[in-house]
């Protein structure tokens, strides 16, 4: 039985989180696709709507927005304004205002002339999108200026990123703070004495803005986090995850938010899909590290959870008991089932990336694909990784895997990259040449405050160069013919438009980068830094061509019969059509069978009017996957592969040849 605390309980059987008057900042969050916007803007229409004197706003922060698809056409009340912040703009601004101070503190402290400081430091800057964020947060609880701020965060892995800005901006703050140490000292030595000006003034401020936001991000009378998810095994993982990563960063969390659970009725699929929620809840529960929470159960909605529907979320919402029995039943298994698979990816393939809003299954299919493939070309090696700094791969596969590639089964391989990993042996390669070099400097290189300035360089890099980081090992895997086809499990939409817009960033920052290295004769003192360098700018190019040739490459767009989900796909969809990326399929997943069952049909009947939406906007091959059995290991992974396409070899014994797929119209 889960223990409850009070303080946790409304007095109207609510939670808690809906009814406390002192709160001024609500972070909702979890894996993708688990409903964190519907659950932020449905609690800030609790809260905007109970008190009519007061100002609320509901902002989200991540990169893919879905707050103005969620409200849809309801009518807002007048107390409460929508955001979704838009970090890059919010960057560009404080730029652009702060460009001339940036500017005067690196020419105070570095031998780098103007021009290679305005280089540096608009392609650098990095974490500062996402403090921008933070920052206007923060002053707005601060400030008053609202009585309560509601936060649709991005998911799991960016969101922790997101909250750990603070550490990251101290790094940077520390190397500005090291370009002014030099001054500082000539004017106490020259002067006597040093007085603060206008820079140093503007380097505290900032500190102390970080310094506050963390304050109140690590109050739990202001601030509360509530972590929204769904019964379902990958879900449970990643909620771990964030509930271990949370009580170490203390950021404040009393009470968990179990979205979308099937109500008890006579349908097979649904009891079926009920039995397996509760058996799984019950397992989650049984865990020690999880006393103290409070656990919140959200009922499946027949319609879907947007517009005027919004205000009904919290209706059903009911204490999850750990307790609750579960009624002896045979386990049901729901076989794979696919409409209009597509052809199974050709031999020539080098490259597959599947994407798409979380919760939506990108990481089964991907894997249920590779799983193909290894058996399709039995004489090729598959690669399937991730980048997704929330990675899932392993519990979908049911085996051990880290940054090292593991062997799965003939032919297939896996690996879940450690992207800060990498960009860290980058960062200690430098450091151990910086080292190196600093024995036998230049005359004109003064030691003491020089080597601060060109130990924070790395520390100046493009927010982003971890993940392409990790991108470039995989390339050098190409390079070295150890793998053929590369399958690549994505971070959700928002992330993954970033990752494949930053390979032409970084090449700029690498050459900026490097072009110091070389105007001031540097490069033959960083002899392993600059051909590390070299290799990274080559691999790009490769890899930005390698994604715009569709005889080799494919980006395999995954999502749900939602209307939210149709509009992130449609911007991935327009994001791939701009960068040249092929899109040969749309894999509409975890569609709900027609039945006599009233949930079902009711479900069957929304999710059919948006297929004939993405039907009428992307013409070309679409491909339906139904509901199933959880597919995890490699026996289930395999007869979903086997369903999910049809045989190359098949087809062309059938009809001689076989025509390549038209890629959807975008």
């Amino acid at each position: 039985m889960i223990s409850l605390a009070n303080s946790t309980m409304g007095t109207t059987g609510l939670p808690g989180f809906l009814e406390n008057p002192q709160f001024r900042l609500i972070f909702f969050g979890g894996k993708g696709g688990v409903g964190k916007t519907t659950c932020a803007a449905a609690a800030a229409l609790r809260y905007a709507r109970r008190s009519p004197q007061g100002s609320f706003l509901l902002v989200s922060t991540d990169p893919a927005h879905s707050l103005a698809d969620s409200i849809g056409d309801l009518h807002l009340p007048g107390n409460l304004k929508v955001l979704e912040f838009n970090a890059q703009d919010s960057l560009a601004a404080f730029k652009a205002r702060h460009r001339a101070k940036f500017v005067e503190i690196a020419a105070r402290g570095t031998f780098l002339d103007e021009k290679d400081i305005r280089r540096i430091l608009d392609l650098s800057l990095p974490g500062l999108d996402e403090l921008m964020a933070l920052l206007a947060i923060a002053g707005w609880a601060e400030t008053g200026d609202y009585d309560l701020i509601v936060v649709d965060t991005a998911p799991t892995g960016h969101t922790l990123r997101l909250l750990t800005t603070p550490e990251l901006i101290r790094g940077w703050l520390k190397a500005l703070d090291a370009l002014l140490a030099k001054h500082r000292f000539m004017q106490q030595r020259f002067r006597g004495s040093y007085q603060r000006d206008e820079l140093d003034e503007f380097i505290l401020d900032l500190a102390a803005s970080v310094k506050q936001m963390e304050d109140l991000l690590h109050n739990p009378r202001a601030c509360r986090f509530v972590p929204v998810m769904l019964a379902e095994d990958l879900v449970i993982i990643e909620t771990l995850q964030l509930l271990g990563q949370l009580r170490r960063m203390h950021i404040p969390v009393t009470e968990v938010v179990v979205n979308r659970l099937y109500p008890e009725n006579s349908c097979p699929l649904c009891a079926e899909a009920r039995r397996r929620q509760l058996q799984l809840l019950k397992e989650f529960f049984g865990r020690g590290s999880l006393a103290g929470y409070a656990w919140w159960g959200v009922p499946l909605c027949p319609a879907e959870m947007r517009g005027p529907v919004l205000e009904t979320l919290w209706d059903g919402v009911s204490v999850v008991d750990a307790a609750l029995p579960i009624r002896p039943q045979p386990t049901l298994e729901i076989a794979p089932r696919v409409e209009a698979p597509p052809p199974c990816p050709s031999a020539e393939t080098t490259f597959l990336i599947f994407a798409g809003k979380g919760g939506v299954g990108k990481t089964t299919l991907a894997c249920a694909t590779a799983v193909r493939l290894a058996q399709e070309f039995p004489g090729k090696q598959v690669l399937l990784f991730s980048t997704d700094p929330a990675h899932s791969l392993a519990a979908c596969l049911e085996a051990n895997l880290g940054h090292q590639p593991v062997r799965l089964s003939p032919g297939l391989t896996a690996m879940e990259i450690d992207a800060p990993g990498e960009f860290a042996a980058l960062k200690r390669q430098y450091h151990q040449e910086l080292e190196n070099f600093l024995k036998t400097a230049f005359e004109n290189f003064d030691i003491p405050f020089d080597r601060q300035v060109m130990e924070r360089m790395l520390d100046l890099s493009p927010p982003g160069l971890d993940e392409i980081m990790a991108l470039v090992r995989v390339m050098e895997f190409l390079e070295q013919g150890r793998y053929d086809i590369f399958i690549l499990d994505s971070a959700p939409t928002g992330h993954l438009l970033r990752l494949l817009e930053l390979p032409e960033l970084v090449d700029q920052w690498l050459k900026t980068f490097f072009g110091v290295l070389l105007k001031y004769k540097l490069t033959f003192r960083f002899p392993d830094i600059s051909q590390q360098l070299v290799r990274i700018s080559r691999n790009l190019k490769q890899l930005r061509h390698l994604w715009r040739d569709p005889a080799r490459a494919a980006l395999y767009a995954v999502t749900i019969l939602t209307e939210m989900a149709f509009q992130e796909t449609s911007d991935l969809l327009a994001t791939c059509r701009r960068m040249g990326v092929a899109v040969p399929v749309l894999l509409l997943n975890l569609a709900t069978p027609a039945g006599d069952c009233p949930l079902c049909a009711a479900l069957n009947h929304r999710e059919a009017i948006i297929r004939d939406k993405f039907r009428q906007t992307f013409p070309g091959h679409q491909t339906v996957i139904y509901r199933q059995s959880e597919p995890r290991g490699l026996q289930r992974l395999t007869a979903l592969g086997q369903a999910l396409y049809r045989s190359r070899k098949k087809m062309e014994i059938r009809h001689g040849a076989i025509a390549d797929m038209p890629a959807l119209s975008i």
